[in-house]
């Protein structure tokens, strides 16, 4: 497999140490991969910090939201009605949960390389019976100086797409979930197209069809229509499972060109592109036969759920693509890549 990201020799640059839990009595597991975005000359990340209870030998526990805070499950490992063999998700009578539970947090920096957590600016938390769960893997896109922010919403309900939006990030506009379940991995165009607004998601399908990504075009950036699938698994390759968007497209002489993940059968996460029309992203014009990059660092083959690499944020800056990712379900890795190299790896269809 072709693998042509340069890793930052600074990487994993955050790991769960790094930061504070969000209250006392629990603690963070993992840092997933973080929306990213320019403000105040500053690169920021809003990182996925999932947090469960300080374990006890014996016991299982897990966070749940509920509407006067946070709650605490507690089942004995022994249950008969429990199955925690995923590291994820457990099954305990019939019903699945989070073994974590997930918000969303601001980190910023001056290099790109070493961030910390600035004062004044809030936690991004689950609100609502749709996120009860908590909510995940935030993209993030500047529209007409409005930030998006789209990230999957998880509940008992299913796991869909939601948005807010701010201009300064502190104060925030809610409109709910945008996309209903079983939908994630939602990136909006940074740029309406034909005075339309884009955006790219993945519905979850169980039996008849597949986790493919599709297309779907607005009016306004919150009432979502005309859905198209434009992006398929491909049988006996590392995108044979499932595909999913990365962060919002690039605009580039040759059309918009997306970075997304594949996974195979065995749940290996790498990283491939596509390129759809300037004008119609509908039409797909290439996509790339082999990953740009490959779980094969240490901090990536070994963590939380290993062998993975999956992004949702990047800075662009002239032909040079700074992809912020998360490694091994644990840790926010950086790589650099150059665009033209990834254009020149795509495969052109006839």
């Amino acid at each position: 497999m072709a693998d042509i990201a340069q890793r930052f020799t600074q990487n994993p640059i955050l790991s769960p140490k790094d930061l504070s839990p969000s209250r006392d009595g629990l603690e963070i597991v993992c840092l997933l991969n973080p929306g990213v975005f320019m403000f105040e000359g500053k690169i920021w990340l809003l990182i996925r910090v999932a947090e469960r209870p300080e374990q006890t030998a014996g016991i299982i526990s897990f966070p749940i939201l509920k509407k006067h805070g946070i709650e605490i499950l507690a089942i004995e490992e022994n249950d008969p009605y429990l199955n925690a063999t995923d590291p994820r998700v457990i099954n305990y009578k019939g019903a699945d949960y989070l073994t974590t539970l997930s918000h969303l947090r601001l980190v910023c920096s001056d290099d790109g390389v070493h961030f910390y957590q600035p004062a004044g600016y809030p936690l991004l938390q689950g609100e609502g019976e749709d996120e009860t769960f908590g909510i995940e893997d935030c993209r993030v896109s500047l529209i007409d100086k409005t930030y998006y922010l789209t990230f999957t919403s998880v509940s008992a309900h299913g796991v869909g797409v939601g948005l807010r939006t701010t201009k300064d990030w502190k104060r925030f506009e809610k409109h709910g979930m945008i996309i209903p379940p079983h939908n994630k991995d939602c990136a909006i165009f940074e740029e309406r197209i034909n005075g339309k607004f884009y955006a790219l998601h993945r519905p979850s399908s169980v039996a008849l069809g597949g986790n493919y990504i599709w297309l779907a075009e607005s009016p306004d950036g919150i009432h979502w229509g005309k859905h198209k699938c434009i992006i398929k698994t491909r049988p006996n390759h590392w995108d044979s499972a499932r595909v999913g968007a990365g962060a919002a497209p690039i605009k580039t002489a040759s059309g918009w060109l997306e970075v997304y993940h594949g996974a195979n059968g065995k749940h290996q996460y790498c990283l491939g592109a596509f390129l759809m029309d300037l004008n119609d992203p509908s039409k797909v014009l290439a996509r790339t036969e082999e990953p740009i990059m490959v779980p094969t660092a240490d901090y990536e083959l070994h963590g939380f759920f290993g062998e993975v690499v999956f992004t949702n944020g990047h800075i662009v800056n002239g032909d040079e693509l700074t992809i912020y990712y998360g490694a091994a379900d644990e840790f926010v890795c950086g790589a650099k890549f150059s665009i033209q190299e990834i254009l020149d790896a795509l495969v052109f269809y006839h």
